[in-house]
């Protein structure tokens, strides 16, 4: 694995690690993971400090789909998340009390190409809820450091009224807009999840204390 760089976003704990492909003219290689490497990256070393992943999944979604905004505990989840092929608007909501960008939700654009010498992931850690919008026909991967737990999890609906979205580019917005109003690609789970301010007052969101919960382990 070659890290070329690393970009931290404007909610500070998602990282976004460019890692390098080699193309010649039969097609391209790439090792797109090796932990020895991310783990001693200077940008890399302190937000993935002891990661260890333990479950890997891999999603197909159809153009139009929205996903998420899922979360859990007992354990907790961390993830790192790419486009194998198609196009993803990876979204990431941050529910941890008294954090300063909590109830706060961005999107970064993940498209793929086979002409481009570099890959993603995108670091999604605990604290945060997840989800994804597609804009074609896509297959994503990810690693994650807690294996499911159906009965600690819970979701926030992506349409909920109440998140803040103000540090999430414009153009990215008007899109999840946009596709929000004209899918019905959208589980009812999903869909009628909790609204933020429901989630804030019930006693389970105690378990996402800001300061708190990056010491807890996954």
């Amino acid at each position: 694995m070659k890290i070329l760089k690393v970009d931290t976003l404007k909610i500070p704990d998602i990282k976004i690690i460019h890692f390098a492909k080699y193309a010649d003219r039969r097609g391209y290689f790439t090792e797109p993971y090796r932990k020895t490497i991310c783990i001693n990256h200077p940008d890399l070393k302190d937000c993935m400090k002891g990661v260890e992943f333990v479950q890997i999944n891999e999603s197909f979604s159809k153009a139009g789909v929205i996903r998420g905004l899922h979360f859990q505990w007992n354990p907790y989840m961390s993830k790192l998340v790419r486009t194998i092929h198609g196009h993803m608007i990876d979204l990431f909501l941050d529910i941890r009390l008294g954090s300063p960008t909590f109830g706060k939700i961005m999107g970064y654009d993940m498209p793929t190409s086979s002409q481009t010498d570099y890959g993603e992931w995108i670091w999604i850690p605990k604290g945060f809820a997840h989800g994804n919008l597609f804009l074609k026909d896509t297959t994503i991967e990810y690693l994650c450091t807690g294996e499911y737990s159906p009965t600690c999890e819970a979701g926030i609906s992506p349409k909920s009224p109440d998140l803040d979205w103000s540090l999430c580019d414009t153009k990215l917005k008007l899109l999840f807009d946009t596709l929000a109003n004209e899918t019905e690609l959208i589980s009812d789970k999903d869909l009628n999840g909790l609204s933020l301010n429901i989630w804030k007052a019930d006693e389970r969101a105690n378990r996402f204390i800001y300061n708190y919960i990056e010491g807890v382990k996954e």
